[in-house]
């Protein structure tokens, strides 16, 4: 059985990326991580709080000899970070995802802004979408690296 307790987020290292709802940009950056963010119904504060921490110390970017031993605070990147329910979504059975596992969006849309408030005192750009739009989210991908991080797999 999936753990519902689990903030997840897909997190790629960008050179650009934006996001638009309705045609306007919500959110632009440059060089720096695409954090997609889905909550999980029985996620708590902690939860946010700790992917918003290792996302911020997440060593993918090179250093002078080309490891990937620097964070985006070590780069002065930039964090654009878009809510993604569907990371939630449980295929397991049939075709068709089934999201009983995702927060209620009142919860979701909480953690979600816990999860960016989080990443500011860093300093760096934080940038978001909009919580509950259709929208279309651009980026280039550096590397590529895409990294899959799961609060639950802390505990």
């Amino acid at each position: 059985m999936i753990s519902s307790r689990a903030v997840r987020a897909v997190v790629q290292r960008v050179s650009e990326a934006s996001v638009r709802v309705d045609g306007a940009v919500t959110g632009r950056i440059g060089p720096g991580l695409v954090v997609l963010l889905g909550v999980g119904r029985d996620d708590e504060e902690r939860d946010a709080e700790y992917l918003a921490d290792k996302v911020l110390h997440l060593r993918v970017f090179p250093d002078e000899e080309g490891q990937m031993n620097r964070s985006v605070v070590d780069v002065h990147g930039a964090v654009l970070v878009v809510s993604q329910f569907t990371l939630l979504g449980d295929v397991r059975r049939g075709r068709r995802p089934s999201y009983t596992e995702a927060a209620r969006p009142e919860e979701a849309d909480r953690l979600y802004g816990c999860f960016v408030e989080r990443l500011r005192p860093s300093g760096l750009e934080v940038a978001t979408g909009v919580f509950r739009a259709m929208m279309d989210v651009s980026l280039v991908n550096q590397g590529p690296v895409t990294i899959l991080l799961d609060s639950h797999k802390q505990f």
